[in-house]
Parts: C-alpha cells; sequence; structure tokens
C-alpha cells in the first residue's frame, strides 16, 4: 500500500464505520467539512492523541463493514485520530484479521493447525479449493488456510467473515455446509463428568448465558456481595491462602500480583482479562467466555474492587465471535443492574468494563503485547522491568490475568482458601481446565484436580480413537513439550510437568497415535512460530524461520532418499532463541521440536 493516504478520500460507508467508532468529526481539523485532503494536517493536541487507543477499534469497524481498509480510510482514521499514516498502516498490516488489500467479499479462513489435520482438515481444504479455486481470489467468495481456530474440542474448523455481516464459526466444518455455529451444545467434557464435582464449570450448560436474572438466580453475583463485605484486604489474603496461581502459563501467584497493583501509586489504575488464547490446542477460555459470560464479568469487577482499579478491559481473541457478543451483552445488562458504573451494586466504588477484539496475532497473548495493541501500537512486547503491576497499560499499574484464573478468584471466594487449597497438591492447588484434543475417542474440555495423570485424562476422554495406542502426546500446545508413553504417569501439576520437562502452559493437550509422522507435525509448529513472530528481535525474528527451513530441508531429503544433517543447526538456533529472545514466544519456539528430538519420535531429525 502507497501510504499518503491522505490523498484518497473515504468511501461514505468507509466514513460511517469510523464515525460510529470515533463519534462525527469536531472540527475540519478532525476530518469535517473543510477537510485538507490535500495532506496539509496538523497533527497534535492532546485529546485527539489520548484517543491513539481507538485505532484497532476503528480498522476493525471498516473491516467489518467493507471486507478491507483501502488507503482512503487508513487515511481517514488517521486524520482523525491524528496518526501518522505510516503508523497506522504498521498496526494495520500487523494483524492477520485486518487486510490492507482488497479481497473477496466473504473469505472463509480453513485451519491447517495440527489438530484440525487429525480430523480432516487436508481433506477440507481440497475440497474448497476444488469448489472456490485457490486461496486468496477476490470477488464474491474466497478462502485461506489458517492456524489454529481455538476449535479444537469439534476439528476440523472454519471461520468466515462476510463484509457486512460479521464473523461466523464453523465447527466441525464441511465444504458443503459451511453454516455458522453457536454455542448449542455442552463440551464433551461436561457430558462425561460429575456436575455437582465442577466448580469452573459449574454454569455451563445450566445458566442462560445471556440472561442476568438466571445467572442471579443460581447464585450469581454472590462472590461480588461477599468480596464487598470482606474488604479489600481480605480478599488479597483470602486469594494468597488459597494458592491460587496463574492458569496462562506463568503460574505467577494472583494474591501477590493483585496485592502489587492494590499498593501502587497512583488513582489510575487497570484490570485486564486476557482472553486472546491463540495457542495451538487450547480453547477453554473460549468456552468460559461464550457458556458463563456474567462470572467473567463479575470476576473482573472483583478484581477492580480488590486492586482500586476503575477501569478494566476484556482482551478477546478476533476468532471468537460469539464470545465478543456475549460478553457485551453481559456488560450491558451489568451496566443497567448497577453492577457496574460509578457506584457499584451501591457499595461506594466506581468501575468500568470494555471488551476490545483482537485481530489474529499470536503474539498478542503475550501481557505487554497485550497493552501495546489496546493503546493502538503494534503488537510488539516490551522489556520487563518495569513489570505490569507498575507500568502497565497507558504506563498506570495493571493486572492481567486469563479468563480461566479469573473464574477461579470466584471459586475462592465461594468456597473459601482453605477448601480451594485443599484440592490438588502442596504446590499446585485448586480445579484445574484441561483441553484435550487429537487422537482421543472424546475431545473437550475437562476439569480435574491437580494432581490427576495424564493417563487418568486420556482415559476420561475415551483413549485413543480407533483402538489405537499413544503415540505422543503435546502437553502445553505448540509452545509446550511432547512427552511419550513413558510419561503417562506423570501428575498435572506445575511440579510433575517440571520434572517430565515440559510445562502445563495454558492447559493444551494435543494427543497423537503411534501410527502419527512426526515430520510433517513439526514443520507445522515451526511453520506456526514463524508467521506469528513480531519480529521485533533478531533471535526470534531469524532463528524461527530458520528452524522451519532446516525441517523442510529434512523433509526434502527423506523424500529424496536422503538424510539431512541439520541436528546442529536445530540445537544451536534452540540455545539463541531461548537464551536471547525478548519475549516467551522465541523462547519456547523451539521447546516441540527439541523434544520430539530429544525422545526420537518416528519423523523427528535425530
Amino acid at each position: 500500500m502507497d501510504i499518503r493516504a491522505l490523498l484518497d478520500r473515504p468511501t461514505a460507508d468507509e466514513r460511517d464505520a469510523v464515525d460510529a467508532v470515533l463519534g462525527e468529526p469536531a472540527s475540519a481539523w478532525e476530518g469535517g467539512a473543510f477537510s485538507p485532503l490535500d495532506g496539509h494536517v496538523a497533527y497534535g493536541g492532546h485529546a485527539t492523541r489520548a484517543r491513539r487507543h481507538l485505532l484497532l477499534p476503528a480498522l476493525h469497524a471498516v473491516q467489518d463493514a467493507v471486507g478491507s481498509v483501502s488507503r482512503g480510510a487508513l487515511g481517514y482514521i488517521s486524520e482523525r485520530l491524528t496518526v501518522p499514516p505510516a503508523e497506522a498502516y504498521g498496526v494495520a498490516s500487523f494483524y492477520a484479521l485486518i487486510s490492507t488489500m482488497p479481497r473477496a467479499e466473504t473469505l472463509i479462513h480453513v485451519c491447517d493447525d495440527i489438530v484440525c489435520m487429525q480430523y480432516g482438515a487436508g481433506e477440507l481444504m481440497a475440497a474448497v479449493e476444488h469448489a472456490l479455486g485457490p486461496p486468496g481470489a477476490t470477488g464474491q467468495l474466497s478462502w485461506a488456510p489458517s492456524p489454529c481456530l481455538g476449535q479444537c474440542d469439534r476439528a476440523p474448523a472454519a471461520l468466515s467473515h462476510a463484509a457486512g455481516r460479521g464473523y461466523a464459526n464453523h465447527a466441525p466444518a464441511a465444504a458443503d455446509s459451511l453454516s455458522g455455529v453457536e454455542f448449542d451444545e455442552l463440551p464433551i467434557g461436561l457430558i462425561r463428568q460429575d456436575p455437582s464435582q465442577l466448580r469452573l464449570l459449574r454454569h455451563i450448560g445450566v445458566v442462560d448465558p445471556t440472561s442476568l436474572d438466571d445467572y442471579i438466580d443460581t447464585g450469581g453475583y454472590a462472590d461480588l456481595r461477599r468480596a464487598i463485605d470482606m474488604g479489600r484486604e481480605s480478599v488479597l489474603a483470602a486469594l494468597d491462602a488459597s494458592g491460587l496461581r496463574g492458569r496462562g502459563g506463568a503460574a505467577f501467584p494472583i494474591g501477590l500480583k493483585w496485592r502489587g497493583v492494590a499498593e501502587a501509586r497512583g488513582d489510575e489504575k487497570y484490570v485486564i482479562a486476557n482472553g486472546d488464547e491463540s495457542e495451538p490446542g487450547t480453547f477453554k477460555d473460549r468456552i468460559l467466555m461464550e457458556g458463563d459470560p456474567f462470572a467473567v464479568v463479575e470476576a473482573m469487577t472483583i478484581a477492580g474492587f480488590a486492586t482500586g482499579a476503575g477501569k478494566g478491559f476484556i482482551y478477546v481473541r478476533g476468532e471468537y465471535p460469539v464470545a465478543e457478543r456475549r460478553l457485551r451483552h453481559a456488560i450491558d445488562l451489568a451496566g443497567e443492574a448497577g453492577l457496574l458504573g460509578d457506584d457499584v451494586a451501591g457499595a461506594g466504588f466506581g468501575f468500568e468494563l470494555e471488551v476490545r477484539r483482537g485481530a489474529g496475532a499470536y503474539i498478542c497473548g503475550e501481557e505487554t503485547a497485550l497493552f501495546a495493541s489496546i493503546e493502538g501500537l503494534r503488537g510488539e512486547p516490551r522489556q520487563k522491568p518495569p513489570f505490569p503491576v507498575e507500568s502497565g497499560v497507558f504506563g498506570k499499574p495493571t493486572s492481567i490475568n486469563n479468563i480461566e484464573t479469573l473464574v477461579a478468584v470466584l471459586a475462592v471466594l465461594e468456597m473459601g482458601a482453605d477448601a480451594f487449597a485443599a484440592i490438588g497438591t502442596e504446590r499446585s492447588k485448586g480445579p484445574k481446565l484441561f483441553c484435550i484434543s487429537g487422537a482421543v475417542s472424546f475431545p473437550g474440555l475437562y476439569e480435574v484436580p491437580f494432581g490427576t495423570s495424564l493417563r487418568e485424562l486420556i482415559t476420561m476422554a475415551g483413549g485413543i480413537r480407533d483402538g489405537g495406542e499413544v503415540g505422543a502426546v503435546l502437553v502445553g500446545g505448540a509452545a509446550g513439550s511432547f512427552v511419550d508413553r513413558s510419561n503417562l504417569d506423570m501428575q498435572l501439576t506445575f511440579e510433575g510437568a517440571a520434572e517430565a520437562r515440559t510445562g502445563l502452559g495454558s492447559g493444551a493437550i494435543i494427543v497423537f497415535d503411534d501410527a502419527t509422522d512426526f515430520a510433517p507435525v513439526l514443520r507445522r509448529i515451526a511453520q506456526f512460530f514463524r508467521d506469528e513472530s513480531c519480529g521485533q528481535c533478531v533471535p526470534c525474528r531469524i532463528g524461527t524461520v530458520r528452524q522451519e527451513e532446516a525441517l523442510a530441508r529434512i523433509t526434502a531429503d527423506r523424500m529424496l532418499g536422503g538424510m539431512s544433517d541439520e541436528r546442529e543447526r536445530l540445537d544451536d538456533l534452540a540455545r539463541v532463541m531461548t537464551d536471547a529472545s525478548i519475549c516467551g514466544l522465541g523462547q519456547t519456539a523451539s521447546s516441540a521440536v527439541q523434544s520430539a528430538i530429544r525422545l526420537r519420535l518416528r519423523g523427528a531429525p535425530w
């Protein structure tokens, strides 16, 4: 795109879409009647610059309305927000779901990641290509391959976007019946578990996710009242005593994090719910946001109360349209009921909540990259320190937690800290959600106590389908590590995973049978990290590319009957990326490949 964008005019539809987000222009300098479309724009004004955070919502609005962001639309957004067009283009081009080039009015994203490929995604893509032609065409209808869409429990999956109509999920997807799928059935884990034993999933399938009255009638908002009656310090003490640690991968003690924000200097503080789960094999937060949105809103309100934050953001993955819609609806109803706003529940504190939609960038699951995305910048991670509790979003003290962690806070308050801590093991306390998918008979979301073994979880999911045997299990998703049959009795705890030289990560458990050729699996994982690297730091930007190239050469040589000696190169790349990358993406991009080599999995480069 030529970034001299201010020389082009937006269409009426594009202008209306932007104005719906930013409001009508207040002056000629904001694109009003005497807008200087010759490029002579006066950049400045504190009030206008303070709205930079609306850049991504404005880009989404245009993308939703017309299917892509034209040069004229980009120029109009730049003018309204006084953002240089080059910077606006840098943000727009950063995200996979924002297109700066014309594309089909309806685009279907078909998942070709490691779970969906086990469920016929290759055949699905072949059928779609036969019907629609090669990917990337313009016109009425086209398609494109996609990384994991977070629908691994009902693979194969697709996601469609139609200009003017928005996004729709298709799962399980079939080439002749790509129709949108709402949250209309229970995750298979709930069907196979005793409902009386569930804590984190207790409302799924029981409470109407669109009804605040139904949520309150089944005990909803009792935990907020309990927190208010306890007081801030007692809530923080309860979290400390519960032993609750973050469920997003870092496993940081939640009481310590919230206390850090509560004790931080300054009156302006934020809490953020990280619902941008993009780790292949992970879908637990989607199910919580879709099936129990009021619990997410209530937990965020408690987080605001306990930390002294007056504003919260729920950052929802762009591929989760149902979750976004239900959370927005829940926030609206909570506001009307006085459960958000200037005087929450009549308790004398104010808290506002806003949904922000991601746009197809795995890296924005990293907390500081997520801050940058909310601020209207490219979603690139930041060096730490300073840590978020001191300087987070907008440079203010911020607590950021993933969705499962927030729902677990409700369980702590409902059960009591001691009862919560009694579940699990000494170092891993409470119930835990695991997303199990791949070669099992009943993929789905399962809630189990910490300390359940990997073998027990696979058995709960019906064992290996079609009578096969376990070949290997990828624990923690693409950023995790493989374990083989010798580790099936490992405890699913933070310490048990460490002993098996892996990590629980976000709770993704992807199972492969003993007939699996891991060469294409490893190459797809490497391709995923190559594509998702933000490119900010050299070790990750170059290392992920070189890793994928090495695996491609190995695959090509084997097809020709040879054997590439790339092991030393892969080892060197792994050391450099792990030691020198800025964030967890580069630091874990080689984990699955290195573990496959170590275990001598079939097809791995050993």
